[in-house]
């Protein structure tokens, strides 16, 4: 270990060092395809990794370099263990390592082999705010997850579901969804009463297929030890030892909110997910998720956890779209406030007196 100098930073001398780490057998796995991980360290915690021949050399803050020698500890530790990590899982566990100092590696690890859903995968947050909605869930009877599309709210709900179906926690899974369409008015649907509601609760089976064995999911389904159901079919029923979720819950009227949160029983969890910039009622101020959301914050038990765009684990894409959505909205909103207070919209008065005459008429 060689201290080489000090750095000045908003007026504060930081102090600089070099430290060597033995690289030791099958270490370069944690690397990552091309050294992403190796990049991704770098990026996160401002340090500089070189690779020299027979161990890896670490520059930066003396607390920096120790949280990335820390890293490869955990790695190696995992690795020596019999605990395999593969790169996908890996990079999601380090993206939340920079962005949280209070974890390691380890102790993501751990916690994601303790979240197993069988023998398919574990369950890994990708961000910040989905370790968060993990821990959340783990904790409370009843949580809450809000946020955009693409955010993993029902993906890791269901995945959570399974961890404590296969753990032999709960007796059966119950998810429920609101049979509202998406700005469509489907008509009426042949076959039978499970085969008109199977389309609205899609995305749930996706779910399901993607972290069991299609074997398992149709086993489970047939014994109805996995229950998919309209949220109209809750009426009048007490769910004990089930794990309990509700999907597309912004599309819930308040009489279906209070429903649904009331069937909860004993040994029994609550997850419910929603969108609420995605409401598909005919009259969105009425979604019953904003509504729990005003009257249910605060009541010991349940917890709240809110998404943003930098959650997104679908295509980069998502995440520039969602934020294209938000400042549209924004300027329309901001644009409709100078109407409502006499002002003319940014740009009018630089438009010809033809234009102008035009816009208000349109007004």
């Amino acid at each position: 270990m060689v201290f080489i100098g000090a750095g000045r930073a908003r007026g504060e001398f930081k102090l600089l060092m070099k430290k060597n780490v033995e690289l030791r057998p099958n270490l370069e796995t944690l690397f990552g395809t091309r050294d992403e991980n190796l990049h991704l360290l770098e990026d996160g915690l401002n340090v500089t990794v070189e690779l020299k021949p027979n161990s890896v050399q670490i520059d930066g803050s003396p607390e920096d370099v120790a949280r990335v020698e820390q890293v490869f500890s955990d790695f190696d530790y995992l690795r020596t263990h019999g605990q395999q990590v593969f790169n996908g899982e890996l990079t999601s566990m380090l993206r939340v390592l920079v962005a949280d100092p209070t974890v390691t590696l380890r102790q993501l690890a751990e916690a994601g082999k303790q979240r197993s859903v069988g023998n398919k995968r574990q369950v890994q947050p990708k961000s910040v705010n989905q370790r968060m909605y993990l821990e959340a869930i783990e904790q409370s009877d009843m949580v809450f997850g809000i946020g955009p599309a693409g955010t993993g709210k029902t993906y890791l709900a269901v995945a959570m579901a399974i961890s404590a179906l296969v753990s032999k926690k709960v007796a059966r899974i119950i998810l429920a969804r609101p049979a509202v369409e998406a700005g469509e008015r489907l008509g009426f649907l042949p076959g039978t009463l499970q085969e008109k509601v199977d389309p609205y609760l899609r995305p749930l089976y996706d779910a399901l297929y993607d972290l069991l064995e299609p074997e398992k999911v149709d086993r489970f389904l047939e014994k109805n030890v996995i229950e998919i159901a309209p949220i109209a079919f809750m009426r009048g029923r007490t769910l004990n030892d089930s794990f309990v979720i509700l999907d597309e819950a912004q599309n819930t009227t308040s009489e279906q909110m209070k429903m649904f949160v009331t069937r909860l029983g004993f040994n029994s969890k609550a997850v419910i997910t929603g969108d609420i910039t995605q409401i598909d009622l005919p009259n969105p101020s009425k979604s019953g998720l904003i509504e729990a959301m005003n009257v249910l914050q605060g009541v010991d038990g349940i917890r709240f956890q809110m998404f943003d765009d930098t959650d997104v684990v679908r295509h980069h894409l998502v995440q520039r779209i969602i934020r294209a959505y938000e400042d549209f909205k924004a300027r329309d909103d901001r644009q409709l406030t100078l109407q409502l207070e006499g002002r003319p919209p940014a740009g009018l008065d630089a438009m010809p007196e033809k234009a102008k005459a035009s816009t208000t008429v349109q007004q």
